[in-house]
């Protein structure tokens, strides 16, 4: 199968005789690269793919006035995918003529269970972050470029939902299952949405249902995820940010010496944040019952001068 690169060349499709290695994903990040395609100070990535006039389009999707939360709770419970629970302590204590209660916060949200967004200081290759810039510049303290400090204005655009175990028509996707450019043309002419410059890409595979109906298993040795020639069609595309119910990686990845080629392509290759660990079943219910796949999605993250990434809660409003 040949496929169409973004460069304007065809290259040939990896398969059994001409598999996707670490070499190839390493051809893919300058093939792939968005570096220096907004400037060669540019620290907003694909997010500069979310315009004014993209904007006003989205706001224009919300006939219903539904809105809908794609956050998990956050967790205090230590569970195999959440080694860093939450810890939450509250201080009682009165002032000025009142009692009150105060929170401290204490939490590791990268991983495999909380709702964030990744910034793009996330992940490093070759000593690099995106656009160029030294990974030397994320500290202990804190991020110098690239942090998510740089998303403050949210991201507020339009979202499109494709359900993978509505596709397939089983109640969840399981570890032989990888979802491929081929899936979202199917999904595309299933529905007759398309997916579009500067919208927000979320992929549900069923992973919750799963762990409702199976229990929790190890995330880390079983996670449905992206086939990486599912990047190239990413940037051919320009959507703006992905978000998944798991990492958008598949674990294992099956390329020996690279465990997560979609974090290093998209965070680093394309300045592309990513969504992780979405819940993103109530969207599909609402979304099925009203037979629309396209919505207003709006997240902010923290202001975190230096942050790697953010908790976050998107908002889905059809």
């Amino acid at each position: 199968m040949l496929i169409f690169s973004s460069m304007g060349t065809i290259a040939q499709e990896p398969n059994k005789e001409n598999p996707i290695t670490k070499e190839v994903i390493s051809e893919w990040m300058n093939e792939l690269s968005n570096w220096g395609r907004w400037g060669k100070d540019d620290e907003l990535g694909t997010l500069n793919l979310i315009t004014p006039k993209k904007r006003k389009e989205a706001a224009s999707l919300v006939t219903e006035g539904i809105s809908i939360s794609l956050a998990r709770d956050i967790s205090k419970k230590a569970t195999r995918n959440n080694p860093h629970p939450l810890k939450q302590s509250i201080t009682l204590e009165a002032w000025a003529g009142h009692n009150w209660a105060s929170d401290t916060y204490t939490m590791r949200y990268h991983g495999n269970d909380y709702s964030h967004i990744d910034a793009l200081c996330h992940i490093f290759y070759k000593g690099n972050m995106y656009n160029g810039f030294s990974q030397n510049l994320v500290k202990k303290n804190g991020a110098e470029k690239l942090d998510i400090q740089k998303m403050n204005t949210g991201i507020f655009t339009r979202g499109i939902l494709v359900d993978m175990p509505l596709l397939k028509n089983v109640t969840y996707l399981k570890k032989e299952d990888i979802i491929k450019p081929e899936h979202m043309v199917a999904w595309e002419k299933k529905t007759g949405i398309k997916i579009k410059r500067g919208d927000v890409l979320l992929i549900r595979t069923g992973r919750w249902s799963r762990s409702k109906e199976e229990g929790v298993w190890n995330f880390g040795e079983d996670a449905v995820g992206l086939h990486p020639t599912m990047v190239k069609w990413l940037k051919e595309r320009d959507v703006a940010v992905i978000g998944s119910d798991g990492v958008s990686d598949k674990y294992p990845s099956g390329i020996e010496g690279l465990g997560a080629p979609i974090h290093q392509l998209l965070l680093v290759a394309l300045g592309m944040p990513l969504l992780d660990n979405l819940q993103l079943e109530a969207l599909a219910a609402k979304a099925a019952s009203l037979n629309r796949w396209e919505f207003l999605f709006v997240a902010a993250p923290l202001r975190i001068p230096g942050g790697t990434g953010s908790p976050i809660n998107p908002i889905a409003t059809f």
